[in-house]
């Protein structure tokens, strides 16, 4: 990855507090996986950024790299790396998703 790209996923992830990774933007997604975290993180209620890696194809690969996960959507709060749809899905579910967001 070039550092231009990698500084670029990092100012990102360091200049807001909750950050989606996903394909679309909040407000239309584009692929079933990022719809699904996205109304996770509108059940939250907490204000997150979202980047549209369709818009971006070198962070679209970029952030796969950066994380070392595979797939997108990716969610970070406060700096790491949360998971992708399956593990907030899962959050969601136990409940533990609200603490982390808005912890």
């Amino acid at each position: 990855m070039r550092d231009d790209v990698r500084k670029k996923i990092e100012d990102t992830i360091g200049q807001n507090k909750v950050v989606l990774f996903m394909k679309g933007t909040k407000n239309f997604p584009q692929c079933g996986f990022s719809a699904r975290v996205v109304q996770a993180l509108k059940n939250v209620g907490e204000p997150f950024t979202d980047v549209n890696v369709l818009a971006d194809p070198e962070v679209r690969e970029g952030i796969k790299e950066f994380s070392s996960w595979p797939t997108i959507a990716q969610l970070y709060v406060n700096g790491k790396v949360i998971g992708g749809c399956d593990i907030v899905t899962e959050l969601e579910q136990n409940g533990e998703l609200t603490p982390i967001v808005k912890g």
